[in-house]
């Protein structure tokens, strides 16, 4: 095999875990945003104040994009310096499927994350109580996304 096509299938690796980190964070946003504007209108049902706050809840799974985008570059960077380097192989097996299960679980990450902002929207404009135990729930989720990335990139 080639080193352009290495390269390609590489690369290939590189654009599938943004593409899929990014396929996870519009579930999760949607999820999220759909409970938000339920609960809002409850909350305006009632003649309560809307917490704007929960625009957290909705925005929470974005970040693994950002991590999908910062694996993607160092996948593609790898890939760079060997060529630039005068290489004759490039582990494409190891980046491609870097790529496609690391933006598995970051997309998994993301879309639960999602469902767990959903859950906390409804609570908090039902009880106007509990954002931090909500945000906390939020948060342990993201850190699986976080392992995600940090262990790829040790990998790498």
């Amino acid at each position: 095999m080639d080193i352009e096509l290495m390269a390609a299938l590489g690369r290939a690796g590189a654009a599938a875990v943004l593409g899929l980190a990014a396929v996870g964070s519009a579930i999760g946003t949607g999820t999220a945003g759909m409970a938000a504007v339920g609960a809002w209108k409850k909350c305006y049902a009632q003649s309560k104040a809307a917490p704007f706050i929960l625009i957290t809840f909705i925005g929470a799974p974005l970040s693994q994009t950002i991590y999908g985008m910062i694996l993607m570059l160092q996948i593609n960077g790898g890939i760079d310096a060997l060529l630039a380097d005068g290489g004759t192989f490039i582990a494409w097996p190891m980046m491609l499927s870097m790529g496609l299960f690391g933006g598995l679980g970051m997309a998994a990450s993301a879309a639960y994350q999602g469902k767990a902002g959903a859950a906390g929207a409804d609570a908090l404009a039902e009880t106007g109580q509990g954002f931090g135990n909500y945000l906390m729930t939020i948060g342990i989720v993201e850190t699986v996304a976080l392992f995600v990335l940090v262990f790829l990139l040790i990998l790498l």
